[in-house]
């Protein structure tokens, strides 16, 4: 056994990460919501996920990628299989590694979890010539921390939160979003919900609303958009983007987020807004998701 994950580690280790990561992500997305794949098809796109997991992680947890195999259990996953760590007095990482599970759609799982491993690595590679050149220069102190948070996972929707803390002198927070369909194994984005771009303006003013009605209720809380009292042109939040950090919660809500000092002090941190449906209703494609 011990040599089979070998060889399979070694195969893993030869094959690149391709450069357009989302490639395999693209593909599934335009792929019908039905379709019949031959047996062939599937065996290879579901040895190929094996050969990934495995080779990601050689440590105690590789048994529970075992859980890929058909049969075993059809409950969606998201598990850690691989962590680089630094631990040294003024030099820290923490870099956990996702990886999802069982999804029906091996493309998408297989192409979700090649963009997961690319990332972290490519934070880690960062993180380790910053280390040499800073240990080079005299040292100093540096750190960065990555890991996920499912928000949700019901019957509809898993949506899984990836995020990175970066620390040189102050610290920095971003916090990705990935939010899949489960019924028809589709990774989905903002303007997928919503029948035109209307949905920037209007979800943009109800953020507004909430950040001043926030703000009024508690005097910590301080928000970069115009108000009465301060029309200052440096706060002026108004629209979100098109491709706007989201997910949806447990409640069949939308829930838009924002990174740390994107439209507030540091202070505030990693900021988000439940959208009332009622606000969105009748822009909204479809009732089936959000509710």
């Amino acid at each position: 056994m011990d040599n089979k994950l070998e060889q399979l580690q070694e195969q893993y280790r030869n094959v690149p990460i391709p450069d357009e990561l989302d490639f395999v992500v693209h593909k599934a997305l335009k792929a019908k919501k039905k379709r019949k794949v031959s047996s062939k098809w599937l065996a290879g796109v579901s040895a190929a996920a094996m050969v990934f997991i495995i080779g990601i992680n050689s440590s105690a947890t590789v048994a529970n990628a075992f859980s890929v195999i058909p049969g075993v259990d059809s409950i969606v996953k998201v598990l850690t299989f691989r962590e680089f760590a630094v631990n040294e007095p003024t030099y820290n990482a923490d870099i956990k590694v996702p990886v999802i599970t069982n999804l029906d759609n091996k493309e998408l799982e297989l192409g979700l979890n090649q963009k997961y491993l690319a990332e972290n690595k490519k934070l880690f590679d960062e993180f380790q010539a910053e280390m040499e050149t800073m240990k080079k220069e005299g040292d100093g102190h540096l750190g960065v921390d990555t890991g996920f948070e499912v928000k949700t996972d019901n019957d509809s929707i898993l949506s899984i939160g990836r995020y990175v803390v970066n620390t040189v002198g102050s610290s920095s927070t971003t916090m990705k979003y990935d939010t899949i369909d489960k019924k028809n194994q589709i990774l989905l984005n903002l303007p997928m919900l919503f029948k035109d771009d209307r949905y920037m303006t209007v979800i943009g003013e109800n953020i507004s609303n909430q950040m001043i009605a926030q703000m009024k209720a508690d005097p910590d809380k301080v928000y970069w958009v115009a108000t009465e009292e301060n029309k200052d042109p440096l706060y002026d939040f108004k629209n979100i983007k098109k491709d706007q950090s989201f997910y949806i919660n447990n409640s069949g809500q939308l829930v838009i987020t924002f990174d740390k000092y994107d439209v507030a002090p540091g202070y505030m941190g990693l900021v988000e807004f439940v959208i009332p449906t009622e606000v969105i209703s009748d822009i909204l494609v479809s009732h089936n998701l959000i509710k």
